[in-house]
């Protein structure tokens, strides 16, 4: 019996699963290996392409995706601390109070419009520096904590990133009600005020417009200048000129230091220096909490390397005075005692325009190093808002300058 040959059928592949659509380019995925995507996707804001061998492509997320995935306002509400120093009205109250304050023991009587213009001037100052700051936010490269802690990215730079729309209307309306106030200010002060703003213009143009002297892989940039210097010189600075351009140099003032009479007054110059003090202690403990230096022997910390720290990014300035901040606290506590008890041998009129000031700063000082001690009880932004809340001290003085 012959049985025919059985056709040998053509070989059929076994059926292969539909491919699987590649990832999206906003997240971060790694077939071959689930666990070390997982892992990576918590330190990278970048995304492989769909291919068996992970080799890394860099792609950056949109800056709308940045914001909206870390922004903590989309978390959480702010209570109003939280939302005056969010909304930069922390600086400009703390500029017309000590404004008014210094005037008042000086025995000058300002108008309405100048605590009026400096709080708006200082407002756009400090929304615009924020501004700036929050542009890194633009190139994509902080989709994450990792990133934001190695581009010094706080939740007031989010803020204002989110509400930058908002922001810069406010600044266009501000800088209009602020010409019209500008009328109403005595040529001297305003004089004076053109030549502190084209100084801090040049100053933080050369903050905001260096450019990067490490390479882009470390995100290092190394500042040419500090920003807590030009607070502890501006700010002050700004504060004094409305009750320096309204008091005339004495005649021994004018013997004494000559053509620099016109620009100091020896009676202000005590209460300028320890406010200076203060301000520049107020920004060195702020840098301090915001940027714990590293672990001493170089170890990384969150996967970022000593190197690479913001702390070690700051100018050598700042990083020296986090580094001895109880001991600067503690003689700028006791030059305002000094101060003080010299104040009360002169008389009554000495202690108002130098004591009071005095006692305020050495109140907002050790109102510092009582936050530096309970600094771990508090969330981030609401110790910020705390230290700027404790130099509002004049506030407790004030009574006293009638």
């Amino acid at each position: 019996m012959n049985s025919s040959p059985t056709p040998s059928r053509p070989f059929q592949p076994e059926s292969s699963q539909p491919a699987t659509p590649p990832p999206s380019p906003l997240r971060l995925r790694v077939r071959s290996e689930p666990d070390r995507a997982t892992r990576l996707r918590s330190q990278s804001p970048c995304a492989f392409p769909s291919s068996s061998k992970p080799h890394p492509t860099l792609v950056p997320r949109s800056p709308s995706e940045t914001t909206e995935r870390i922004d903590p306002a989309q978390r959480e509400r702010y209570s109003l601390l939280a939302l005056w120093h969010l909304l930069s009205l922390d600086a400009p109250t703390v500029a017309a109070l000590w404004t008014v304050f210094i005037a008042r023991g000086s025995h000058v009587q300002l108008p309405w419009t100048s605590p009026a213009a400096m709080f708006i001037a200082v407002w756009i100052i400090y929304v615009a520096d924020r501004l700036f700051d929050a542009r890194r936010l633009d190139l994509g490269l902080s989709g994450n904590r990792f990133n934001a802690r190695l581009l010094d990215i706080q939740d007031r730079h989010y803020f204002h990133h989110r509400h930058r729309a908002h922001f810069l209307l406010l600044i266009v309306l501000s800088a209009m009600a602020l010409t019209l106030l500008l009328g109403s200010i005595d040529p001297r002060s305003l004089h004076l005020y053109a030549v502190l703003a084209i100084l801090l213009a040049a100053w933080m143009l050369l903050i905001h417009a260096q450019p990067s002297l490490a390479s882009s892989s470390s995100h290092q940039h190394l500042r040419i200048l500090p920003k807590e210097l030009a607070v502890g010189i501006f700010f002050p600075a700004a504060v004094f000129i409305p009750t320096l351009a309204r008091t005339a140099p004495t005649p021994q003032a004018t013997h004494l230091l000559g053509w620099a009479a016109t620009w100091l007054r020896p009676s202000l110059l005590p209460s300028a220096i320890l406010f200076a003090c203060a301000c520049t202690l107020n920004c060195l403990y702020l840098h301090a909490w915001e940027h714990p230096s590293p672990h001493p022997r170089g170890s990384a910390v969150s996967g970022l390397s000593a190197q690479s720290a913001p702390s070690l990014q700051s100018h050598w300035s700042t990083r020296w005075g986090t580094q001895h901040l109880k001991p600067l606290a503690w003689i700028a506590i006791t030059l305002c005692a000094l101060t003080a008890l010299a104040c009360l041998r002169f008389g009554y009129p000495a202690l108002q325009t130098a004591g009071l000031p005095a006692l305020a700063c050495a109140l907002s000082i050790a109102a510092l190093q009582i936050l530096d001690r309970i600094r771990r009880r508090l969330s981030p932004i609401h110790l910020r808002s705390a230290a700027d809340l404790v130099l509002l001290t004049p506030l407790l003085l004030l009574p006293f300058t009638r």
